[in-house]
């Protein structure tokens, strides 16, 4: 079967376990089976498609498989977010069309030769600086939760670090390859237009308090410093330079004080102040409410879950049992109705994306789509540990999303040029394999 033909049948088989997810939260609901629970497989199905005819005829020698576990995990997320509130779920719907018509769009404009964007690496490093110090200008700029993070323009608000992630990946993609054999042979001048743009990124996400994301953005940073030299010691340095930033950061700011007291001690015996409403309650009725509730959630689904559309997520007065549930803890509402056993299973969608991503890596043969896929998958990775390990209380509790599953436009598109970019690199590590 050609690589093409796989993709296709795994993409058919994707429809039919959106299309049975559908079903068995609409039973959940309503109690009836109705044609309308097949809406969604059947729009998921034709969305898909027209992306695998686009694969088909730009990059017809890509890895057969990514497109579909994006596929499968978008069709995880909206089902998902159809179960908490089907009206959101449709306007997830409608980014997910912008997301393909996006991932489309790149695959066609970059096919010939994905390679000119080295071209434009200091285009690139300065669009990632100008996108993060957005949410930070008046008027455009929106705090939510805590974070400036948000820009509001008319009708339409995204998120910009999502777009600047990947340029960052591109800028440094393009610069360490062209300087890799100086830089490991330890010549740290040529770090300088480097370093100044990571610490521009880095003093406007901590100004921003988008401390999920600029964890995100030094982890990049390391990673492909290391793949592009080898040198262990520069992954050290970053490593002490992170610590010594956390304990000034945990003496400075509030907000990162209070993050990683409610990741030590989330619960208490005794009443602490509450911020929130300036009186004494025990924290996980105030500040680490949203985490210790996801706990629950996540013990409650056992090994084999309450089933899809059987989860518990609402009070008897129709409030949220935990608040942001189709954004930064919509892990937890699917531990819970898949339980240990479908929460596994999902983890390994994760990893089997991450492994053809890392495969695409190693089999192309020049160092720009080198770094560009490993950096394209390790921000994937890390982005989905930081949010999963800040759920289930590995490490502190960042808000950022869960790539593909949780509820925004923003990320949706970025990660859909995430994968149109993988796709192009594996393209072209596959055709020089076959010539």
């Amino acid at each position: 079967m050609s690589l093409r033909n796989r993709e296709l049948a795994s993409l058919l088989a994707v429809g039919l376990i959106t299309g049975c997810g559908f079903a068995s939260v609409y039973i959940a609901r309503r109690q009836v089976v109705s044609a309308s629970s097949l809406t969604y497989g059947i729009f998921f199905l034709c969305l898909y498609l027209a992306a695998h005819l686009v694969t088909r005829r730009t990059v017809p020698h890509a890895d057969p498989y990514l497109l579909p576990l994006g596929g499968l995990l978008t069709a995880i997320g909206v089902t998902e977010i159809y179960r908490i509130n089907p009206g959101d779920a449709l306007r997830q719907s409608y980014w997910i069309v912008v997301g393909v018509a996006v991932f489309a769009t790149t695959l066609v404009l970059l096919r010939r030769d994905y390679r000119r964007l080295e071209s434009y690496k200091y285009v690139s490093g300065i669009t990632a600086v100008g996108l993060l110090a957005l949410p930070a200008l008046p008027v455009i700029g929106q705090t939510v939760n805590g974070s400036r993070l948000w820009v509001h323009a008319g009708g339409l608000q995204f998120q910009p670090g999502e777009i600047a992630k990947l340029a960052l990946i591109v800028f440094l993609a393009g610069y360490l390859r062209e300087k890799r054999e100086v830089l490991a042979q330890g010549r740290l001048k040529d770090l300088g237009p480097l370093l100044a743009v990571w610490g521009a990124a880095m003093l406007i996400l901590v100004e921003t308090g988008d401390l999920g994301s600029a964890l995100l953005f030094f982890g990049i940073f390391l990673a492909v410093l290391y793949i592009a030299t080898g040198r262990a010691l520069f992954v050290g340095a970053g490593v002490a330079l992170f610590a010594a930033g956390g304990l000034i950061a945990y003496d400075t700011i509030d907000r990162v004080r209070l993050r990683v007291t409610i990741w030590l001690h989330p619960w208490t015996d005794h009443a602490v102040y509450c911020a929130q409403n300036g009186k004494l309650e025990l924290r996980q009725n105030c500040a680490s409410y949203q985490l210790v509730k996801s706990l629950y959630s996540i013990g409650a689904g056992h090994f084999g879950g309450t089933g899809l559309g059987e989860g518990t997520f609402t009070l008897t007065n129709g409030a949220p049992v935990i608040p942001d549930l189709k954004t930064d803890f919509i892990f937890s509402a699917l531990s819970q109705e898949l339980g240990l056993i479908g929460i596994a299973a999902f983890l390994l969608v994760y990893m089997v994306f991450a492994l053809r991503g890392f495969r695409a890596a190693m089999t192309v043969d020049d160092g720009f789509s080198k770094l560009l896929a490993a950096g394209l998958t390790f921000g994937f990775v890390l982005q989905t540990f930081i949010i999963v390990g800040g759920v289930v209380r590995i490490i502190p509790l960042t808000g950022i999303t869960l790539p593909f599953v949780s509820y925004g436009g923003s990320s949706i598109v970025a990660n859909f040029v995430l994968l149109a970019g993988l796709l192009l690199v594996s393209n072209r590590a596959q055709s020089r394999q076959l010539s």
